[in-house]
């Protein structure tokens, strides 16, 4: 128990360290501080000054964590902060729920359930903080704290939840279809409508869908076509609109 509250002291610090310097040096940050809801409790004019206070109070409370000697009212600091975190968050999400905090860099969605759980995380570090003592913290617990704050940062979804989302959708295909007997109908439609195909005989179409059969893993569409009759072969394995081929056939040729 006292490694894992010695380690608090250095979780806390890495987390105020990046949010105040995030503060002080984002120039983006800075232009769209008239947008967060810290503007809403400040004024838009006084919000770049209360954001530069704000940088400066987190990143004290990191020194002081981090520099010997270690004293209780470091992790009481640290927990006092966090407290107002949280009440800057419920005032945040009560006066300006379109708003974003503002906390940790620019981005532009509102306080939700993550960033009262962040705020929760680091109130609970600074209360374990004030019993931390001369122990050795636990090297491994820091990087897995850390990593859960961040991964609780919307602000930093665009650096690792976006393209891990972007990657998953590429590796699962959630719209492909393992079997062709199991392909909607209107996904074969999704297709036909971008090959270059369709875009070549739209003009001549005077029907919706009038028949549609599956034969040899291909799907054949056929649309009225002036006196005519557009035959459409799509096939129901792939996601290629160059794939798909298209017939003009007089009527009685399908009769």
């Amino acid at each position: 128990m006292h490694g894992i509250a010695a380690s608090q002291p250095y979780v806390i610090a890495l987390f105020l360290l990046w949010a105040g310097l995030m503060k002080l040096l984002s120039r983006r940050m800075r232009a769209q501080a008239g947008q967060i809801a810290l503007a809403r409790l400040t004024g838009a004019a006084r919000a770049v000054p209360a954001l530069r206070l704000a940088g400066l109070a987190e990143l004290a409370v990191a020194a002081a964590l981090l520099l010997p000697p270690a004293h209780p009212l470091d992790g009481v600091a640290a927990a006092v902060l966090s407290a107002g975190f949280l009440a800057y968050l419920t005032y945040a999400y009560v006066a300006a729920p379109a708003a974003s905090c503002g906390c940790l860099g620019p981005h532009s969605r509102p306080v939700d359930l993550r960033a009262f759980a962040r705020a929760g995380l680091l109130l609970a570090a600074g209360l374990l903080a004030i019993g931390a003592g001369p122990h050795p913290p636990l090297a491994a617990l820091v990087p897995l704290e850390v990593a859960a704050l961040l991964a609780l940062s919307a602000e930093l979804d665009r650096y690792w939840l976006t393209p891990s989302r972007r990657l998953l959708v590429r590796l699962r295909r959630p719209l492909a279809v393992p079997a062709p007997r199991h392909v909607p109908l209107e996904t074969s439609l999704h297709l036909l409508r971008r090959s270059p195909a369709y875009c070549s005989t739209s003009a001549q179409l005077t029907s919706d869908v009038r028949e549609t059969w599956d034969e040899d893993g291909v799907r054949f569409v056929v649309y009225g076509a002036r006196e005519r009759s557009a035959v459409f072969a799509i096939p129901l394995s792939g996601d290629d609109p160059t794939d798909v081929r298209v017939a003009l056939v007089d009527e009685a040729a399908l009769a």
